[in-house]
């Protein structure tokens, strides 16, 4: 007994003044062992990713800096550096692109777990279309180029017909990889995969440049071109110029009205590529996945389109008027009041629909979307950076109808205009920018309206369907047989009553569909009624607003104010690095309007 009294002491000391530590110290080391190893795999991770992108972002960089040094060298020394010199670099980068992109198609996306997930917001469909389209037009600008430089190949060097020809299978091959793989959230070959998509960027932007200093010689070419010839018409010149034949006159018109597409086309190819370029390695969890797809659907509408439509056709007709003034040897400044009191009148209505709904963004109850979207991230720098182009024009117009004249009408209408512009941009990147960081409402409300839709929309027969139908049978029914006369009457009889039941049945499907949109339109709530509404009516101004200066309406070449105020080159490297800005933001916003018009 003594010694189960003494041992039971010692047993009971041990334990307590031994089992705190030991257990403390057990669990602190498997706390501090776990989360060590998973933080250093994680930083690992992290680490491996910054370091592949900081390296590929480098290769851009030095890429872009040596492309962008041959182009300055042969705007100012052209004995130098020809524009055949920088045609064989941008050649040679086009080849090492084409080379990458067929390895990423046939080789690295071919192997097994290579593309385990897909951004769902990458790759949009309006973005892919665009690359498609813009493509197209590019297509046919190498053609008409190389048709044209084959007819004058007597004074141009073989490198103009190899430049175009690089192009257009770049071109395809490009366009073929982005609307198939935009979307790839690549997992194998990191590094490579980075440094690929970076080099596709930086000869995108080089080939953007370029075509935005040929650009800018045109537009001199143009401007010019009445002086020259009421001063030198009829003087005979040892140019290389186009000929007296058919043919060469298309590809040069073809060239010139297809030129401004090849500038959105890189530009639209370079946002593309750099989201792909964010995607690489990156994994997708399951709550990012939408489980509905927002789609686009022409319902719930029904004054944007009517405004917008209008808004196009005025557009439209102003637009014809500007061409056709604008390429006389004598243009009228009346041309010029028109174009800018048309703007004058648009531009504040779709400012005041921007502010409208941008309030009505702040009044809905909808939560932020917080989920990391490098697509949305995108467009919003796209929408900002791209905003700066119209609206530094704009401040440099200010400047100098100020300094000048402003009480004069053309110069007080371009004035109104830039201040316009300007506070159009503005509103319409709040607007933009706020319906991209809203969350879609996933609407059991709107379910539930649509079971009743389907319950109430029951078939409705209309009258004297079922008594010619039953007729008909009747009188089937009713023919003896075996005459041929008899025979022959019955069924030019079905083939008429089948006729007459098949245009019933048409006018049936289209009470039936006016029947579901008034009903779609009258159960949306007013807030996303209106929200429709401007998206529209914007999406529509955009379009018109995208095509008139893509197409050759460019005052700011014809008012001759700006360029005599700050000088011919100043203007000229202003107007040349904002006008594509400009198309480029018009087109960006369509995309981002549409987005806003779907998830509202």
């Amino acid at each position: 007994m003594s010694d189960k009294k003494v041992s039971k002491p010692c047993h009971h000391c041990k334990s307590r003044s031994a089992s705190a530590p030991a257990d403390t110290s057990k669990i602190h080391y498997e706390k501090f062992w776990l989360y060590r190893h998973c933080s250093s795999v994680q930083q690992r991770d992290r680490q491996a990713q910054k370091a592949g992108q900081l390296f590929s972002g480098l290769l851009a960089v030095n890429v872009v800096f040596l492309g962008s040094a041959f182009i300055s060298s042969m705007i100012f020394n052209k004995v130098a550096i020809t524009l055949a010199d920088v045609w064989i670099l941008l050649s040679i980068l086009k080849v090492l692109c084409l080379f990458w992109i067929i390895y990423y198609l046939l080789g690295i996306s071919q192997q097994p777990h290579a593309v385990l997930y897909r951004d769902s917001h990458a790759g949009a469909i309006w973005i892919r279309g665009s690359v498609l389209l813009f493509g197209s037009c590019s297509i046919l600008l190498n053609v008409f180029q190389i048709g044209y430089s084959t007819i004058l190949i007597h004074c141009k060097s073989r490198v103009e017909i190899v430049f175009p020809s690089i192009g257009i299978l770049f071109i395809c091959t490009q366009a073929y990889f982005l609307w198939h793989h935009s979307k790839d959230c690549i997992q194998v070959q990191h590094n490579f995969t980075r440094c690929g998509l970076m080099l596709t960027i930086a000869t995108n932007l080089l080939l953007w440049l370029l075509a935005v200093t040929n650009d800018t010689l045109h537009m001199e070419i143009e401007s010019q071109l009445r002086e020259v010839e009421q001063r030198f018409a009829g003087n005979e010149t040892t140019l290389c110029t186009c000929p007296n034949m058919t043919i060469c006159k298309v590809f040069q018109k073809g060239y010139i009205l297809l030129y401004p597409f090849n500038t959105e086309y890189c530009l639209v190819c370079c946002s593309v590529l750099y989201v792909m370029w964010k995607n690489v390695g990156r994994r997708i969890s399951h709550h990012h996945m939408p489980h509905t797809k927002p789609k686009f659907k022409l319902q719930g509408v029904v004054f944007g389109p009517l405004l917008g439509t209008s808004a196009v056709i005025i557009g439209a007709c102003v637009f014809m008027m500007y061409q056709i003034q604008a390429t006389s040897l004598v243009p009228s400044p009346q041309v010029l009041v028109i174009y800018y009191s048309y703007y004058i009148v648009l531009l504040p209505l779709m400012s005041v629909g921007a502010v409208i709904g941008t309030i009505i963004h702040a009044l809905e109850k909808k939560e932020l979307d917080t989920l990391k979207n490098p697509t949305r991230s995108l467009d919003v720098v796209l929408l900002m950076g791209a905003a700066l182009g119209q609206i530094g024009m704009s401040y440099f117009s200010i400047v100098a109808l100020v300094a000048t004249d402003p009480r004069d009408l053309l110069n007080s209408l371009a004035l109104s205009y830039s201040v316009l512009l300007i506070f159009q941009n503005i509103t319409q990147n709040v607007f933009v920018i706020d319906g991209l960081h809203r969350q879609r409402v996933v609407a059991a409300a709107e379910a539930k309206h649509a079971g009743h839709s389907g319950q109430h929309t029951v078939p409705v027969e209309l009258p004297g369907e079922e008594e010619t139908t039953m007729g008909s049978k009747q009188e089937h029914s009713q023919t003896p047989p075996g005459k041929e006369e008899d025979t022959k009457a019955e069924q030019n009889r079905e083939a008429y009553s089948q006729r007459r039941v098949s245009v019933l049945e048409l006018g049936q499907e289209i009470r039936k569909a006016s029947l579901s949109y008034i009903h779609i339109y009258s159960h949306l709530s007013w807030k996303r009624r209106v929200l429709r509404e401007i998206s529209f009516f914007l999406v529509l101004c955009n379009i018109i607003l995208w095509i008139m200066p893509t197409f050759g309406a460019h005052p700011l070449f014809e008012n001759g104010l700006e360029r005599s105020f700050y000088g011919y080159s100043t203007w000229f490297v202003i107007v040349n690095f904002g006008l594509p800005l400009g198309v480029f933001y018009r087109m960006h916003s369509v995309g981002g309007l549409l987005e806003v018009y779907v998830t509202a």
